[in-house]
């Protein structure tokens, strides 16, 4: 069926790819992110079906080299274009080099530029925006490559994987390998919540942090005792990072990780009856924002939290002078990383499970189950769609992903009485200067370059000789600790940041995953309707944390009216149709 599809789809394309490239150049002029999109049109190539027949026909244990063109909707900042040294064992074992691009700056709307242009790269992990890809033809049905020629893919999906991977109800082709979620996925760690210096909890006696005026003492009466450093710059009590997307991160998601709604990107959804809210309008999350405005009134949120970029969040950071962050480490970890190397660890920080009060739980934990959706496919492009789906087939093999986790034996690892051991100098450049030791070897402390590449195994699966396949596991998080960490967990009686987070078990499965990695079918009106209220929401709640407190009720009223004239009614209607298709797609 996913071969009809492209093949129907691919006959009308020519007009569809046209229209979208004259609107689109229109909005993008200037916008030079290179890649495989500079020849415009869509000239005559081999339909999904005879790529396939294509690719077959090449030898099956074909190790020549060969380059396949690859773009992916997330930054790589690190890439070294395979120069590293993962990389050189990953061509050395397969023949394959990737020419990588990855999105610089919105990349929704670089996918629809690749779908308007008709030139497509071999493989492509186009996350939530895949549907735009699938509309015209662009991707391959992997239904049959995968069941041919990759059976490390079949064993680390099992049936229920490959069922999740399913396009959708209309069409159950598998056009993207699941690469986002890993099988079988534990946590043993917590990387988000918010963030407290250790040096400020430990002033503050190491007192209990639950809730936002918990967090909200602590840095207050640290900048009674501090309001500068030793060189007499101001400290910060909380910086947010609002540059572009960021703005979720810090700003945004934590309304609903602290008043009990999980992680469904812009819309909550009831875990019983899949009725859909978009998760601004739930009062809880007025409170919330009402929180930041108190902070930002009283003189401890950071002034320049909506001005700053990304980078001067980051070198801020690094100063040492923000006692207080709400964001995930990946994404602060370059300043934490620049303290750290200086020997100023107690300017590190600790993760809290901090919520708007008392009644709730924290949700980071959540469960979702297996997740499909997000992940790589293969395009009507690519030449060679046999030697791509080996070339994934093998980084789910055992030997694949052990290389891309673990990195090279006598080098990265060791092995000793039958155990994988990371040696003492290696596992503290991973951790301590993690952005050099990935450029170098292709790897860091939560799994590398190239593992979002294809289907793995998560955190916490051992492999048939009783090692785990990645090195997220308790005995290597804790060893990655430094002495300041582990005086702070310490004084909190665990052993991981995660210990203070409530378990998956206290929660409901939701058995739609996530509600933001379900594919949006090109011609669905949620694609307007969610940048409306995106660009609204994007301006009115700056505008609230930063008003006068007299003036917040007003503004949120105003803003909750601008929604509604936006459609957020209609908006929440259709993703709830989506969400029950998906329940159905995967308990069918």
């Amino acid at each position: 069926m996913g071969s009809q599809r492209n093949i129907k789809a691919k006959a009308s394309s020519w007009l569809l790819a046209s229209t979208m490239l004259v609107g689109l150049l229109a909005g993008c002029s200037g916008n030079n992110n290179g890649g495989n999109t500079a020849n415009g049109g869509n000239a005559a190539k081999p339909e999904g079906t005879n790529a396939a027949q294509k690719g077959s026909n090449a030898a099956s244990e074909d190790n020549s080299p060969i380059t396949f063109s690859f773009f992916s909707a997330d930054p790589s900042p690190n890439w070294t274009g395979m120069q590293d040294e993962v990389g050189k064992a990953l061509t050395e074992k397969t023949g394959v080099t990737l020419d990588a691009e990855f999105a610089v700056g919105d990349p929704v709307q670089k996918v629809a530029l690749i779908a308007a242009s008709g030139d497509y790269p071999d493989l492509i992990s186009a996350k939530a925006d895949v549907s735009k890809l699938v509309d015209v033809g662009a991707m391959l049905d992997l239904t049959d490559l995968i069941e041919e020629h990759a059976p490390n893919i079949k064993k680390v999906l099992g049936e229920d994987g490959l069922k999740r991977s399913r396009y959708s109800v209309d069409d159950p082709a598998i056009y993207t390998i699941p690469t986002y979620a890993g099988v079988d996925n534990q946590y043993f760690d917590a990387g988000g919540g918010f963030e407290l210096q250790h040096r400020a909890v430990k002033e503050a006696g190491y007192p209990e942090i639950k809730t936002v005026k918990d967090f909200e003492n602590v840095i207050k009466s640290y900048l009674e005792k501090h309001p500068t450093d030793e060189n007499g710059n101001k400290n910060i009590g909380l910086t947010l990072n609002a540059d572009d997307w960021y703005m979720y991160i810090t700003v945004t998601n934590p309304a609903f990780l602290t008043t009990g709604s999980p992680d469904d990107g812009e819309y909550a959804v009831d875990i019983d009856t899949q009725e859909v809210t978009y998760h601004f309008r739930r009062p809880a999350e007025k409170e919330y924002f009402r929180w930041l405005n108190h902070m930002n009134d009283i003189g401890l949120l950071d002034p320049e939290s909506f001005v700053q970029k990304y980078d001067q969040y980051k070198a801020k950071i690094a100063t040492g002078r923000v006692i207080g962050l709400i964001d995930q480490n990946w994404a602060y970890g370059d300043g934490e990383k620049a303290l750290k190397s200086a020997g100023k660890y107690d300017q590190g920080y600790g993760h809290y499970p901090v919520t708007l009060s008392e009644e709730y739980k924290e949700t980071s934990f959540w469960p979702t189950g297996f997740m499909g959706g997000y992940g790589i496919g293969i395009s009507v492009d690519c030449e060679d769609p046999v030697r791509a789906i080996k070339f994934l087939d093998f980084l789910a093999s055992d030997e694949g992903q052990i290389l891309t986790n673990w990195g090279i034996e006598g080098k990265h690892y060791n092995v000793v009485d039958g155990k994988r051991v990371i040696p003492e100098d290696v596992n503290k450049r991973k951790w301590n200067d993690s952005t050099n030791f990935q450029k170098e070897t292709g790897l860091n402390n939560v799994g590398g370059l190239y593992t979002l590449l294809s289907a793995r195994y998560g955190d916490g699966v051992k492999d048939s000789t009783g090692n785990y396949y990645t090195t997220n596991f308790p005995e290597l998080i804790t060893s990655g600790y430094n002495d300041v960490e582990k005086e702070t967990l310490a004084a909190y009686k665990a052993t991981t940041w995660k210990d203070l987070f409530p378990k998956e078990e206290e929660f409901k499965v939701r058995p739609w995953g996530t509600a933001s990695n379900i594919q949006i079918p090109g011609d669905s009106e949620i694609v307007v309707l969610d940048k409306k209220l995106r660009d609204i929401t994007w301006k009115r709640i700056p505008e609230a944390i930063l008003a006068k407190p007299a003036d917040f009720d007003k503004i949120w009223d105003n803003y909750m009216k601008e929604i509604e004239g936006a459609g957020v009614d209609k908006a929440e209607d259709l993703r709830e149709e989506l969400i029950k298709e998906r329940v159905k797609l995967w308990n069918e």
